[in-house]
């Protein structure tokens, strides 16, 4: 009878120690997923700051192209009032097609390369957009890792218990793989 109560008491021990240290490690891998998208959200905001520069430079020099830069301003809004990753996912893909629409106005208009102040904008913008690529593969990699280790067993049933769900991936709006066109006739 002892040695029944004391291997029932070690399987005890043994199951809330996996439990504790399961549950631990979901809060790791959900907390490197909010990590991974807050460096995503940094690149977002550094591309945020250098487009009114961009902008402001453009401008200066373009004058009859006034519906980009509303476009471009009402993508940012859309951007800052986004609250969850999904929504700001979306709001960062409408930027990157404004900002693919003034790139193509930019190339049309040669005397906008030859101002230094646009081409340092725009290797700025270029740097960000790389970078702003990198994060976004490094917080899916880290989705991927907690949605598997949510879904195997025996963790599944740990995650589901405490609360752990899925996390989506960041996926490019439809569309976003055609190249965006202006008309400038």
């Amino acid at each position: 009878m002892k040695k029944g109560l004391i291997a029932l008491i070690a399987i005890v021990v043994v199951f809330v120690i996996w439990g504790f240290s399961g549950y631990n490690s979901l809060v790791t891998l959900n907390e490197n997923v909010d990590a991974e998208w807050s460096k995503v959200e940094t690149q977002y905001q550094r591309r945020f700051d250098l487009i009114p520069n961009l902008v402001n430079s453009v401008k200066g020099i373009l004058t009859q192209e006034q519906t980009i830069f509303g476009d471009i301003a009402d993508a940012r809004t859309r951007y800052a009032g986004a609250t969850t990753p999904n929504d700001k996912a979306a709001a960062a893909s409408q930027v990157e097609s404004t900002l693919g629409r003034l790139l193509v106005i930019m190339e049309n208009y040669p005397q906008l390369n030859s101002s230094a102040n646009v081409a340092d904008l725009m290797t700025q913008l270029e740097g960000t957009e790389n970078r702003i690529s990198v994060e976004r593969i490094r917080f899916n990699d880290a989705i991927r890792a907690y949605n598997t280790t949510i879904k195997r067993f025996p963790k599944n049933l740990l995650a589901a218990v405490t609360g752990f769900s899925e996390r989506a991936y960041f996926e490019a709006v439809t569309g976003a793989e055609t190249a965006p066109s202006v008309n400038l006739e």
